[in-house]
């Protein structure tokens, strides 16, 4: 087959066998170099980006990596950094017998897309096919039940008709990736990603060596083209769903009873999603709030946070492992006519997302990327879902949920844009050739329709739109919910003055649900399911886990056990809490727990009853619990919950243990 080259030395030809090996392509290649630096080869099919180094291509032939007779290459190289001779090392025989150099880095480099570990979702998907299935049509079929015909074949899930038809604005990220590749090898694919990641700094050093680096010198080898803002076809994730309501009512208590914003990051886990072909959604299953100062119209927030890996480790050792999927703010202001309902700020006549939380989102997408076997870097893009709790046309409360662009992400990078005092313009930054920060920004461009309905391409300097760095993620919640961790009552963390953690708390708790009591069943503990149920439900709690984690009385080992078996409740099982009680931490805690428990009376309290309040005096029948009002109750602060007997020390109305009003 013939193969066309082009470089920066001119434009060459080759006569190759398919079945010839890459090596012997890159030898021609570097006899027509002057004094090239052989690990430093790279190909493409493209004038610009899609570079792939050869080094990471041995062992494949020019058939297999998807080469065709009369293919154009791109194919650029650096010069050697000592002097030394132009010839590689190591020789391979070509087709004719003629023994050609092999560069050495093909004998030691290794492909950085091969040895990455995707997630679980991403390796479902790759082994679907993906196709969209369709009926039998029963005007344009003319066939019989068992064949097929254009009418009725499956769609592609890239298919534009299908999607405009379903009102899908963007497709799936794995249709994207089958979008890309090529059909005619199915090894293709495998050989070359299809993917590249999006950059638009200058190339230091300068690929062509013939200047000194930016901002010394630049040339149009080294220099970013200019740049068309447009809507992204694709997205990473297409839905986010919360796995329970109490997750969001939780944190929204916060704002409820202070008034002031909240951060928290979304933990939870990746799943295929039905609404669109090949989707995928991230699965919320619980809010964790790190240290953070609000205010009325804003929040403080500290990054990168001091307790992130700890809080990754941990998500991770859940039966069904949790990572950060996104996270979630407050955004919400009360009317002045009506406390109960909220201002619609964010709407198509202002803005979604403001310039300066678009550049955040960008901020924490780029420093978080999803591994992908489909892009050259071994990553690619972020699935980090951004969600807005703000106030809606009629004044209610509900989610938004998006993600920036990969230009977004690419332009914050290249430190080209900066947030505007108007929320929905983006400033882009003048170029600065200073030593100390230098920066070179591109002509920027962005499409409208004008006032005719024609479609104008207009500079974006010195400002843009807001809008065009968006993506939009749908979110919802099930409806049937089967969230991971069964309760949500445990003090929240970094909320000091309104919900304070501490050992004691929980130990008191245990007292009540009598958990010293409960043993293993191997060791001839059975006792009555029910107990074991409100006990393995209240420690069910990601906040209550998370707690423990930190309080070093659960080792490594035995914190994992905890979040395992927590995580993972049959309900119906006796033995649902027998891998928690056999480990040390368990025993330890209990020990503890049995030495600071208050003695208990041989009787349990009597239920109270309306006929029995109004005969009690109201001092006293607060001090013995049965009051389900606000005042500190006995010595202590101590309310005895009149349904369940649990006694609460803290200022909430509804009981800790079974949820009914003190």
């Amino acid at each position: 087959m013939l193969i066309r080259i082009r470089s920066k030395d001119g434009n060459f030809r080759f006569e190759l066998q398919p079945t010839a090996d890459i090596s012997e392509l890159a030898a021609k290649i570097l006899e027509t170099a002057s004094d090239p630096d052989p690990s430093s080869l790279t190909i493409s099919n493209q004038p610009r980006g899609n570079e792939i180094k050869v080094s990471t291509l041995k062992g494949r032939n020019l058939k297999n990596l998807g080469f065709n007779h009369g293919d154009l290459l791109f194919v650029a190289y650096e010069s050697r950094p000592v002097a030394g001779s132009s010839v590689p090392q190591g020789t391979t025989a070509a087709s004719n017998g003629t023994p050609h150099q092999v560069p050495s880095g093909l004998d030691t480099a290794k492909r950085p897309w091969e040895s990455v570990e995707e997630d679980a979702v991403d390796r479902y998907w790759r082994s679907q096919t993906g196709m969209i299935p369709r009926g039998r049509d029963s005007h344009f079929c003319k066939h019989g039940s068992n064949a097929m015909c254009d009418h009725c074949m499956p769609l592609e899930p890239y298919d534009t008709a299908y999607h405009q038809e379903h009102n899908i604005k963007h497709i799936s990220y794995h249709a994207y990736i089958r979008k890309l590749t090529p059909k005619t090898s199915s090894t293709a694919a495998a050989s070359l990603p299809p993917l590249s990641p999006l950059a638009y700094k200058v190339k230091v050093p300068c690929p062509s060596g013939g200047h000194p680096p930016w901002p010394a010198g630049i040339c149009t080898a080294c220099q970013p083209s200019a740049i068309t803002l447009q809507s992204q076809p694709f997205r990473m994730v297409d839905h986010l769903e919360i796995a329970s309501t109490d997750i969001i009512e939780r944190f929204l208590q916060a704002w409820r009873a202070t008034g002031l914003q909240r951060f928290g990051w979304l933990i939870g886990h990746y799943e295929p999603y039905d609404g669109v072909p090949m989707g995928i959604k991230a699965v919320v299953e619980a809010i964790h709030e790190p240290p953070q100062e609000g205010e009325l119209d804003g929040l403080t927030l500290g990054l990168p946070w001091e307790d992130e890996p700890h809080i990754r480790d941990l998500a991770k050792s859940a039966a069904t492992p949790l990572t950060i999927v996104g996270y979630i703010f407050t955004d919400l202001d009360p009317t002045p006519e009506d406390r109960t309902k909220n201002v619609y700020k964010r709407h198509p006549g202002s803005f979604f997302l403001s310039s300066l939380e678009a550049i955040f989102a960008a901020k924490l997408q780029q420093a978080n990327p999803t591994p992908s076997r489909s892009c050259s870097s071994g990553s690619f893009s972020s699935r980090l879902v951004t969600a807005v709790l703000t106030g809606t046309e009629d004044g209610a409360v509900d989610i938004s949920a998006y993600q920036v662009s990969e230009q977004a992400v690419a332009m914050v990078d290249a430190d080209m844009v900066e947030a505007s005092v108007e929320p929905g313009i983006v400033l882009v930054k003048k170029e600065d050739r200073s030593t100390d920060a230098a920066r070179y920004v591109p002509d920027v461009f962005f499409r409208y329709k004008n006032e005719y309905g024609i479609e104008v391409k207009k500079s974006a300097k010195p400002c843009f739109p807001v809008e065009y760095l968006l993506v939009n993620v749908s979110h919802g919640f099930p409806q049937n919910p089967s969230p991971v961790f069964q309760s949500s009552k445990f003090q929240i963390e970094n909320r000091p003055g309104m919900e304070n953690q501490s050992i004691e708390s929980v130990m008191r708790t245990l007292s009540n649900l009598r958990a010293p009591d409960i043993e293993p069943t191997t060791h001839g503990g059975g006792g009555d399911l029910a107990r074991r149920v409100e006990l393995a439900k209240w420690l069910s709690d990601w906040h209550l886990i998370a707690f423990l984690a930190q309080s070093q009385l659960f080792s490594e080992a035995d914190i994992k056990v905890l979040i395992g078996t927590m995580s993972s409740l049959d309900l119906s099982d006796i033995k649902l809490l027998d891998p928690l009680l056999q480990t040390d931490s368990w025993q330890t805690l209990m020990t503890f727990t049995r030495e600071t428990a208050p003695s208990r009376p041989n009787q349990p309290a009597p239920t109270s009853s309306h006929s029995m309040d109004k005969d009690i005096p109201p001092e006293l029948f607060d001090q013995a619990g049965g009051s389900g009002g606000s005042g500190s109750g006995g010595a202590g602060g101590i309310r005895i919950c009149p349904h369940c007997t649990f006694e609460n020390t803290g200022g909430g109305s509804d009981c800790d243990v079974c949820g009914l009003p003190l």
